[in-house]
């Protein structure tokens, strides 16, 4: 199931869509109190996609892919590295990549997100999945530069427009061995795979529930796989996740 979250009329909606058919049908409320379909319906052209959910949290994991540790020289952390992304940086399929002036090098990440469906807190692996509603795509953008002027990356990270997401959630998703790829203007830029994750979902969730209370919403960014490099203005970036679809933006100037 594709649950999408959408403008119409004024007002910002749920609903199930069917991309093949080019339609959506309206969802009562939101999908974390179940679905329940208001028996509406309408085109997909005739919405205006947002990004697939409003997180109070966003919870991103550093070098969790064994390839990409490899290729920055690294290892993969004894435990979970994470860091925070300001919930403000997320825009939606289609929106625009802002880069900002403060940086001289801004570089994609594509990474598989995780949103969280029900309340967690001290859950065990092997009760993850009875706590996520889904999984989408995610661009974890990043001022290169500045992460590594701050030696931290609140900055560099959560810049307004850094954190693509989409198109929708995927509710239905083996995660164990899901193509992560991006390309920038058509060329293959990552091309990687979650089987070579360190810490798996299931891991991931246990891990940050039992340091912090996971809300509806709320959404994991489980890392990025090789070949991460740096976005120009005017580019057109796509994150390609097996199973899910494709994000794609562009990066504009100031």
């Amino acid at each position: 199931m594709k649950i999408i979250r959408y403008g119409f009329e004024g007002q910002v909606r749920y609903g199930v869509a069917d991309p093949v058919a080019g339609k959506v049908e309206e969802i009562a409320g939101e999908p974390f109190e179940g679905i329940k379909r208001t028996g509406a319906a309408r085109r997909l052209d005739e919405v205006r996609l947002l990004a697939p959910a409003a997180p109070g949290k966003i919870v991103a994991v550093g070098l969790n892919y064994k390839d990409h540790a490899k290729e920055v020289g690294m290892v993969i952390p004894e435990e979970p590295l994470l860091f925070l992304k300001a919930p403000s940086a997320v825009v939606p399929p289609g929106g625009e990549i802002v880069y900002p002036p403060q940086s001289h090098r801004v570089d994609y990440e594509a990474e598989l997100a995780v949103v969280i469906g029900r309340r967690a807190k001290n859950v065990k692996a092997r009760n993850a999945a009875a706590h996520i509603l889904g999984y989408t795509c995610f661009n974890d953008v990043t001022a290169r530069d500045l992460q590594a002027r701050d030696g931290q990356f609140a900055r560099s990270k959560g810049f307004d427009t850094f954190a693509p997401m989409g198109p929708w959630i995927e509710t239905d998703l083996d995660t164990s061995a899901v193509p992560v790829r991006c390309m920038v203007n058509g060329m293959v830029r990552q091309d990687g795979n979650t089987r070579e994750m360190g810490a798996t979902v299931p891991m991931l969730v246990e891990y940050i529930s039992a340091n912090m209370t996971l809300l509806p919403g709320d959404v994991i960014v489980t890392g990025t796989p090789p070949g991460i490099g740096s976005l120009q203005v005017g580019d057109f970036v796509t994150v390609e996740i097996g199973g899910i679809g494709a994000l794609t933006n562009r990066v504009v100037a100031p």
